[in-house]
């Protein structure tokens, strides 16, 4: 029996092997993580809005049913393409008759990844994710002991780098969570006011395939939000201070990066030609060029579609909608019928704001505000894979909207309150309990 082997548990990897089920093949699913990640939604773990659970997936149990299916825990280092053989990083082989590479993307720090890495952490995966949480958690925390006015306005300053989807939806959500949320739970914050900054390079937001107009308006929803909104603005450096642009320096305890991706070095080692971001250059059906049984999808693949000059954009419809179409290519080319040629079906574009501030575009209709951010919940929801996951996310998004509340704020990690010495307050002087305050004295169970 022909053996097929994907690389990568996302949307496309996922997708092309429950297309492969019931079919005569057998498919090994190869992923660095046991779990499929919901991508779109990972900002909201990262500000507090959802846990890890709720847009994470075993990837085991998403193909239990499937027979023809096996999952391997594993990172792919070499693909030797004359021999059709794998090497993954514990040394063991793989063989296969059908390839599948859906590996996705990585943080771009435009060769700045030493420096800048450091102090502007990326967003793409759970434990990045985590990281962001536990940086703002902790800001706020090191803020309430911070009894200078200077050192507290730093440390409740954010600076988002990147104004696409996920550089907006960042800014909003950590604007609400630290204004209408954080700020509630802290004493000593409740007069402060969290600045939060998006920083664009290019001269509007959402530049990405969205409408001007409503690239204008998602801008308009953010200042409405508090976001301080810079375009036409370069970064030149970033460090433990915060940011430099050509104006000076943007000081802030927190700096998270969203403004590039770039193709993981697996693509670099298949050897074959690549394109500006390292993603792989692939033909109308999905294939390499000379190696008709591999094929690369998702957001890793640079393809061209007929009549248009622009790749397709790296988004989940279109990973979806790659890996049916391969499965469906594999079962042809089993059959020996000809390949065919990847037709996208494009259903539109949307990024969310915050509460009800969101903007959408599909074909000629334009949509801001919170009709366009219904559409979205309905659209995230029915993406999400697995009844728990779909029911935790429409509980809490719902709680969340009528109480104003979020439950996710934990500071995970041991000896996690250690960690505000990063922020240059480990022991600052904290105000003496008086005798009339009924506090207990220095070693007293009380």
């Amino acid at each position: 029996m022909n053996e097929v082997v994907i690389i990568g548990g996302g949307f496309a990897g996922l997708r092309a092997a429950r297309a492969l089920a019931g079919r005569a093949v057998e498919v090994t699913l190869v992923d660095r993580s046991n779990h499929h990640l919901f991508q779109p939604l990972l900002y909201q773990v990262a500000t507090a809005a959802l846990s890890p659970a709720d847009i994470a997936y075993p990837i085991r149990a998403a193909l239990r049913s499937q027979d023809n299916a096996r999952v391997l825990l594993g990172e792919v280092t070499a693909v030797d393409l004359e021999q059709r053989r794998l090497t993954l990083l514990d040394g063991a082989q793989l063989r296969y008759d059908f390839l599948v590479v859906a590996v996705g993307m990585k943080n771009d720090y435009f060769g700045r990844e030493e420096r800048w890495a450091t102090h502007a952490l990326g967003l793409k995966t759970l434990d990045e994710a985590l990281e962001i949480r536990r940086r703002v958690l902790l800001a706020f925390e090191a803020a309430e002991r911070e009894p200078d006015a200077d050192k507290r306005r730093r440390l409740l300053s954010f600076i988002v780098i990147g104004g696409g989807p996920t550089g907006v939806e960042v800014a909003g959500a950590l604007s609400e969570l630290a204004a209408n949320i954080l700020a509630e739970d802290f004493r000593r914050l409740r007069a402060a006011k969290p600045h939060v900054l998006l920083v664009e390079r290019g001269e509007r937001l959402l530049s990405g395939g969205f409408d001007p107009r409503l690239s204008a308006r998602a801008r308009t929803q953010l200042e409405e939000l508090g976001v301080e909104v810079r375009t036409s603005t370069e970064v030149l450096d970033i460090d433990e201070r915060g940011v430099r642009v050509s104006s000076g320096l943007l000081e802030a305890a927190n700096v998270f990066w969203t403004a590039g991706v770039k193709g993981r070095s697996l693509a670099q080692r298949l050897g074959v030609p690549l394109d500006r971001g390292g993603r792989v250059i692939v033909r109308p059906d999905c294939s390499l060029e000379g190696h008709p049984e591999v094929f690369v999808i998702g957001d890793i693949a640079h393809l061209v579609p007929a009549g248009s000059e622009r790749p397709l954009p790296g988004l989940a419809p279109v990973a979806i909608q790659q890996g049916g179409f391969v499965a469906r290519q594999i079962v042809r080319r089993l059959a020996g019928e000809p390949p065919e040629a990847f037709r996208y079906v494009d259903k539109g574009i949307m990024a969310t704001v915050g509460r009800s501030r969101a903007v959408a575009q599909t074909g000629r209709l334009r949509l801001s505000g919170l009709i366009a951010w219904l559409a979205w919940l309905v659209v995230h929801i029915a993406y999400l894979i697995g009844f728990r996951n779909r029911s935790s996310v429409l509980f809490n998004w719902t709680w969340s909207y009528l109480t104003f509340k979020r439950g996710a704020r934990l500071i995970t990690g041991e000896r996690s309150w250690a960690r505000l010495a990063e922020y240059g307050v480990a022991s600052p002087p904290l105000e003496a309990p008086t005798e009339s305050s009924g506090a207990a004295p220095p070693g007293s169970l009380g």
